[in-house]
């Protein structure tokens, strides 16, 4: 591996470790450098996966509060995304990833969409006595995590999107909340496609290290973004990544 093939997959990483720590999308930074140095799309895509994860989790140091009042308190919660992430990543083994790629576009805008609208639809819910009961979030977060699981390209945004619309409208909490839940989905792909031998483990680990300095980057930065240009910066986001895929 030549230096230039080292530095991209490092960048990747970093590029990819900041963004999920923000606004998620993380890996449509890794999985096209991993593709690009040569790498089978299934493989791309575990690889990518395995490597962005400690962007994930670094991200939540320090928000134990949070997440004992967000997570611990619900395990329903916790056991359906676990399940539903397990079964995407199984997915992805048995049946690649070609489809699904093709749909990625599709999914991103609809989340981008979502998400922009959120607020205003929190209020138009709220005004009009109307509320997403817990079986119907279930439902919808578990779907969330199986396309996690399988590809989880833009899965923060889809996350924000769906916390915005099921939860309450500080950004800043529910960001703490959607790192939480991409870090579990995340790590039980990783335990799946690491025992299913999917992995480029030397790719893996070039992506690894930058997605570690930028998760903890992009978590120091997300406490200290205000809400409203954090919000814009998500929606321009999705907006960019609907274009490089379509």
């Amino acid at each position: 591996m030549d230096m230039t093939t080292m530095a991209l997959l490092a960048g990747a990483g970093l590029l990819g470790g900041l963004c999920n720590a923000i606004a998620g999308g993380g890996t449509f930074f890794t999985f096209p450098a991993l593709l690009a140095v040569g790498l089978p799309p299934v493989t791309a895509g575990a690889t990518s996966a395995v490597a962005i994860w400690p962007g994930h989790a670094a991200s939540l140091i320090g928000e134990g509060a949070v997440l004992r009042q967000e997570l611990m308190a619900r395990p329903g919660r916790v056991a359906v995304f676990a399940l539903a992430s397990a079964a995407g990543a199984g997915l992805l083994l048995l049946s690649g990833d070609a489809l699904f790629r093709q749909l990625v576009p599709w999914l991103l805008l609809f989340a981008t969409l979502l998400f922009a609208a959120g607020p205003m639809l929190n209020r138009w819910l709220a005004r009009r006595g109307v509320s997403i009961g817990p079986v119907s979030a279930a439902c919808a977060e578990g779907i969330v995590a199986l396309y996690g699981g399988y590809f989880g390209a833009g899965l923060g945004v889809l996350l924000l999107a769906l916390l915005t619309v099921t939860g309450d409208d500080d950004l800043k909490r529910l960001n703490v909340v959607k790192n939480a839940l991409a870090t579990l989905a995340t790590s039980i792909a990783v335990l799946i496609f690491a025992f299913g031998g999917a992995v480029a483990w030397e790719p893996a680990a070039l992506v690894f290290l930058g997605a570690t300095a930028g998760g903890v980057i992009g978590g120091r930065l997300a406490r200290r973004v205000k809400p409203q240009l954090l919000r814009a910066a998500i929606v321009c986001l999705g907006l960019l990544l609907v274009w490089h895929y379509a």
